[in-house]
């Protein structure tokens, strides 16, 4: 079984509706919400494109440059989903899939998709040469996906996630706000954690400090990571 498999599958089938991301960029003062069937649909489209249109194979690497956003959790669930392993070099990689800024880090790659990160959704209108706009490719394909087989890095991916939320100290129905990487021993780690717990996440991108202590209140956090908001319990 998949590492998405095993990660959504009993999220799905117990609450689909509950949400299980909230990014906020506060930059960009936004607010994005996904539950659990939205997460699946974004990862169905992106395991579907990853396999129909660039052949990627189980084992395969496909390097994940993408800062934590909503939309990097569809990536790397879509990419587990088909089997590849999620790497965070493009060197040898398959597929990279960057931010705009990392383009010329993930260049090397056999494939190159960029993800502009808008809060809604948007793609790039005119990617540069050579490089594929992630969101526009993606839409067109199914919101469900039929795997072949796990990835041969399966377990070990779910044994540091599950690790990780043993550290964290993460329970069902815990909220934990997150201003930091989601990489630790495994890329992605921190999501896996949160999932595997049956837990969601609030993700804090560019986060005001001034406005964690009321946004901890309003989403019901319950454990921080990467930033301390008293009497909230630091996890980790």
């Amino acid at each position: 079984m998949t590492i998405t498999d095993q990660m959504l599958g009993p999220l799905l089938r117990a609450d689909p509706a509950r949400p299980r991301i909230t990014h906020y960029d506060d930059a960009a003062g936004s607010r994005v919400e996904l539950s659990g069937a939205t997460l699946a649909n974004w990862a169905a489209k992106t395991a579907n494109w990853l396999r129909d249109e660039l052949d990627v194979q189980p084992g395969d690497p496909v390097a994940v440059l993408l800062p934590p956003h909503w939309q990097s959790a569809g990536v790397l669930l879509g990419a587990w989903w088909c089997g590849a392993t999620v790497t965070p070099s493009a060197t040898g990689a398959r597929v990279a899939l960057c931010a705009p800024e990392r383009l010329t880090e993930a260049s090397e790659a056999d494939e190159l998709a960029v993800l502009r990160l808008d809060a809604m959704g948007r793609g790039i209108a005119t990617p540069p040469p050579g490089v594929r706009d992630f969101v526009s490719e993606v839409r067109v394909h199914g919101d469900t996906f039929q795997p072949d087989r796990a990835g041969p890095d399966a377990e070990r991916v779910l044994h540091s996630a599950r690790t990780r939320a043993e550290q964290l100290a993460l329970s069902a129905g815990d909220r934990l706000l997150c201003t930091t990487s989601w990489d630790a021993t495994v890329p992605g780690e921190v999501l896996l954690a949160v999932l595997a717990t049956d837990a969601s996440l609030v993700q804090c991108t560019a986060a005001d400090l001034t406005a964690l202590p009321h946004r901890c209140e309003v989403e019901r956090v319950s454990a921080t990571l990467g930033v301390d908001v008293p009497p909230v319990r630091r996890a980790g």
